[in-house]
């Protein structure tokens, strides 16, 4: 009957101290924004990533998918 009070107990213990520190957690959140960057060339790499985009056909599968999609949307349409 003791352990199981004990038991009872220390699992209460880590959700006080939880509560009694509410900054706990804030240290962490605060290393995300902390972060150092790399590369600064943010324009540079939006130039990368729509040659990629273009370069690798996924702008053919974008296109094709926007035309079914409006011919898909025009067949179910009630009006």
């Amino acid at each position: 009957m003791v352990i199981v009070e004990l038991q009872a107990a220390t699992a209460v213990v880590p959700t006080i101290t939880h509560l009694a520190d509410p900054f706990s957690q804030l240290s962490v959140h605060w290393l995300v924004l902390a972060q150092t960057i790399e590369d600064p060339d943010v324009l540079g790499q939006i130039q990368g990533a729509f040659k990629n985009f273009v370069e690798s056909g996924q702008v053919w599968a974008f296109l094709i998918g926007l035309v079914i999609g409006y011919i898909f949307r025009g067949m179910s349409s009630f009006g």
